[in-house]
């Protein structure tokens, strides 16, 4: 017997990682991976397929979003504020 999969719920963390929490994004990600890997071997129902998938492409980008906009709050706030600092 085949495991249930899990498309609704990944894809509703692939949104979530953009109106939420960019840790819901991650979760997508790695969720997404596993039961696709899982799905390849014939381990989960393959009907969730595209559910899936969609929503680990969701919180692929989600992810890449939250990581750039750390990076840029790095940039230019946190450095500057470091330069002031030692004024």
């Amino acid at each position: 017997m085949l495991k249930p999969h899990r498309g609704s719920v990944i894809l509703a963390f692939g949104i979530l990682g953009f109106v939420g929490c960019a840790l819901f994004g991650v979760a997508a990600w790695v969720m997404a991976d596993n039961d696709l890997r899982e799905m390849d071997r014939g381990y989960m129902d393959r009907s969730g397929r595209d559910l899936t998938n969609t929503g680990r492409i969701l919180g692929m980008i989600s992810t890449g979003i939250s990581i750039t906009a750390l990076i840029l709050v790095g940039f230019f706030v946190l450095i500057p504020m470091l330069f002031r600092a030692n004024l």
